[in-house]
């Protein structure tokens, strides 16, 4: 596992791989996948220590500020990593250039009253119909208090999400993730017995990324985990 001061650009724990770097310059030597499953920056800000500030939290996580959020990724970054993956899931489509999809994803968050958005939206080019799940995320008002997650990246998806996004994907068995963060695709991946390979430029998240898929892996689940919805 990667610790403070990180200096290693790759780890692989179980069945896990994880390259700390820049996706544009690792994806191309890692081969294809079954499932693109992804939560690149928006270009909106989000690092830039906005959850601090945000209405309504009385107890609002401070994450520092950062400029990972001060732009999308590239086009054709997007499209290359794309081009590696049969199918794919792309949180925040709605923010990027991307063709028509009959199977859009939403997370309707019911965050009630907040100036967070109320649902956020998967693109997919997956032939299905669009798909909703509710899942709660705000604060102490997460859906499963009895196994509540530790929030630790400003944009960070509740496990449950992810494992529905994966189950969206039927059979898909290898999931990459470029721009994973705090880890929680790995996370979910693991929970499901897939295959994961995740890339993340920033060597704090890289860090939480590998304790928490570590962690998920040395940990027998104390609770079943429920069906997903199709």
């Amino acid at each position: 596992m990667a610790g403070g001061g990180m200096t290693c650009n790759k780890v692989v724990i179980g069945n896990a791989t994880l390259y700390c770097g820049d996706c544009a310059e690792i994806a191309p030597t890692l081969g294809r996948f079954d499932l693109l499953l992804t939560d690149p920056p928006y270009g909106i800000g989000e690092a830039a220590g906005k959850n601090k500030s945000r209405n309504n939290l009385t107890h609002a996580t401070d994450y520092g500020s950062d400029n990972w959020d001060d732009a999308p990724p590239d086009a054709e970054v997007l499209s290359r990593l794309r081009g590696l993956c049969a199918n794919q899931i792309i949180f925040g489509g709605n923010y990027f250039d991307l063709p028509p999809s009959s199977c859009w994803l939403v997370w309707d968050k019911d965050n009630g009253a907040s100036d967070f958005a109320d649902c956020e939206l998967a693109w997919t080019n997956l032939q299905k119909a669009v798909r909703r799940l509710k899942y709660r995320w705000n604060g102490m008002l997460q859906e499963n208090m009895a196994r509540k997650e530790a929030r630790e990246h400003p944009t960070q998806k509740p496990v449950p999400v992810m494992r529905w996004c994966l189950s969206q994907a039927g059979a898909a068995q290898t999931v990459f993730d470029p721009f994973m963060g705090s880890g929680t695709t790995g996370v979910a991946c693991h929970q499901m017995g897939k295959t994961f390979t995740g890339i993340e430029r920033e060597p704090k998240y890289f860090d939480i990324a590998c304790r928490r898929i570590e962690d998920s892996q040395r940990q027998m689940d104390m609770f079943p985990i429920a069906g997903e919805a199709a």
